[in-house]
């Protein structure tokens, strides 16, 4: 089950990856449970992404409310 505070990363991952600390325990959390995944963009910078299970959790989770 996840904190409050990793489902808002998660939420932060797919609506504004930029934004995000790369250092946030809430995001390495989400990447061992493989709900999160780092790409490499140009000039090598990292960023999150959501795997297709973090897509699917969010999903789920928006047709609950």
């Amino acid at each position: 089950m996840l904190s409050p505070h990793e489902f808002a990363t998660l939420m932060l991952v797919k609506s504004a990856p930029d934004q995000i600390e790369l250092d946030r325990a809430e995001l390495d959390q989400l990447l061992e449970q493989q709900l999160v995944a780092l790409e490499e963009i140009a000039g090598g910078v990292r960023r999150p992404r959501l795997t297709i299970h973090g897509d699917s959790l969010l999903q789920a989770i928006s047709r609950k409310e």
